[in-house]
């Protein structure tokens, strides 16, 4: 059986942490930031854990991971 592609648009931006669960950074940091309060940038820069059901999506393309 070949090897399993890993999907390189899904390593990007998602990672596993040893728990199994999928992380990824939020949205909205790019630009703009003026505008935006302190408080909603600070949270925007943490990390957040994705949901099961979008996760499993995401295991599928990242095999190795």
């Amino acid at each position: 059986m070949p090897k399993m592609k890993t999907r390189r648009a899904a390593a990007k931006r998602f990672s596993i942490n040893k728990n199994g669960k999928v992380r990824f950074k939020h949205a909205f940091m790019r630009h703009c930031l003026e505008h935006k309060s302190k408080g909603v940038k600070r949270k925007l820069r943490q990390t957040g854990t994705m949901t099961e059901a979008d996760a499993k999506h995401v295991r599928a393309m990242l095999p190795y991971g």
